[in-house]
Formats: C-alpha cells, sequence, structure tokens
C-alpha cells in the first residue's frame, strides 16, 4: 500500500471545517490552519489525533496537497506571501469568485465568462499545481452529504495536470465524496457558483455518478 500525499487545510470557515471534519472521517490525516491559531488547535482537539494544528507557513511546508478554503480575492495576495512554501505544491481551491449584491443575494466579482480556475491559474507560485475541487457543494452539503449510501454524492473537479488526477481524486474520495473530473480549467466555470454542476447552479442539488451521467 502506498503512503498518500500529506494534506493541509488553510482556512477554517464553513468549507474548511466541513473538509477536515469529512477527511478525519475518512480516516485521512489532515494538517489544519487558520489565520487564529487557536481556532485550528481547538478543532484539532476536538476531532482527534487524526488533525493536527499548525502556522500556515508550517502547514504548508508539511503537506503535497494544500486546500486553500479561503475567499477568491485573498487567495492572491496568499500566492505572493506564502509563494516560497507554495512552490512544487498541488493546490486544491475551492474558492467561488462571489459577493454580496444590493438585494443581499450574490453575484460574481469577476467577468460573466470568467472563472476562479483559470485566474488563479496565471497567478501560481513556481512549480504548483491548480486543481478546481472540492467546491461544487455549498458548506452545508459538504457536510450532510458526505458518505452517504448507498451511493455516493459526486464532487466534480478540473485541472489541466492529468498527472495529479490520482491524489485529487483521493482526496475527493476521502472526503466522503464520488469525484468526476470535468476537464481542464477551461472547464471549471461550469463547477463554481451558478455554472451548469454546481448545487447553486443549474444543477441545483447534488446528485450521484449515475445521475451525473445521464
Amino acid at each position: 500500500m502506498t503512503l498518500k500525499s500529506k494534506v493541509a487545510v488553510i482556512g477554517l470557515g464553513n468549507i474548511g471545517t466541513a473538509v477536515v471534519a469529512n477527511l478525519v472521517k475518512g480516516n485521512r490525516s489532515v494538517i489544519i490552519a487558520d489565520k487564529t491559531f487557536e481556532k485550528a488547535t481547538e478543532l484539532a482537539k476536538k476531532l482527534g489525533n487524526l488533525a493536527h494544528a499548525a502556522t500556515i507557513a508550517d502547514a504548508i511546508k508539511q503537506a503535497d496537497i494544500v486546500v486553500l478554503a479561503i475567499y477568491f480575492d485573498p487567495i492572491k495576495d496568499f500566492f505572493k506571501t506564502y509563494a516560497t512554501e507554495l512552490e512544487g505544491k498541488i493546490i486544491v481551491d475551492p474558492s467561488n469568485p462571489i459577493g454580496l449584491d444590493e438585494n443581499g443575494g450574490f453575484k460574481k466579482i469577476i467577468g460573466a465568462d470568467e472563472s476562479a480556475g483559470e485566474l488563479l491559474s496565471s497567478l501560481l507560485p513556481k512549480g504548483a499545481k491548480l486543481a478546481k475541487a472540492l467546491g461544487t457543494l455549498g458548506a452545508a452539503s459538504l457536510a450532510s452529504a458526505a458518505f452517504q449510501t448507498p451511493e455516493k454524492a459526486v464532487q466534480f473537479y478540473a485541472t489541466d495536470d492529468t498527472n495529479i488526477n490520482t491524489e485529487i481524486e483521493e482526496l475527493i474520495g476521502d472526503n466522503g465524496f464520488e469525484p468526476l473530473r470535468v476537464g481542464g480549467l477551461n472547464q471549471s466555470i461550469r463547477i463554481e457558483v451558478f455554472g451548469d454542476l454546481h448545487e447553486f447552479g443549474a444543477l441545483g442539488k447534488t446528485v450521484t455518478l449515475a445521475e451525473a451521467k445521464i
């Protein structure tokens, strides 16, 4: 049995916390970090010995895969701040480029035909590889639909680097979902909010693999 890649989750908001909890439930060790270190230590204590708190820089250094569970806009500065630590890492981006509109709903904060995946791919630190994943469901479904039976719910992903497919699919599987690649990052708009394969887009719900292929 080969050792799985080391995973760090940066950012412990609703999405990050759900991902960490799912990984622990899936018996996957995970390094966790947040801008508030105490938040990481408290969550690690709550989840047990598979969750390990670290500072952001140390979490990135220790990991092979870095899940950036932070808002879309700050990721650009994050890439600059931690450029050295992120060199050569697999970066998983679940972010959605949205903000509040004047009616209390949500709107895209980038062009209608632009995607977070493609925009961030042009800003990657040296040697880093990007996968758009773990963001096709809202936080509530990410928590509640994990490990559902008899058939797992699907989590779609997109990446230009097909040589990291195995790592991404293991990560999604250990989150309790069935992975399904939709293509390269030029397809990531489909799995971001308002896209045809997002829970808060045309899809409108979680789906199984059989349903996704209809």
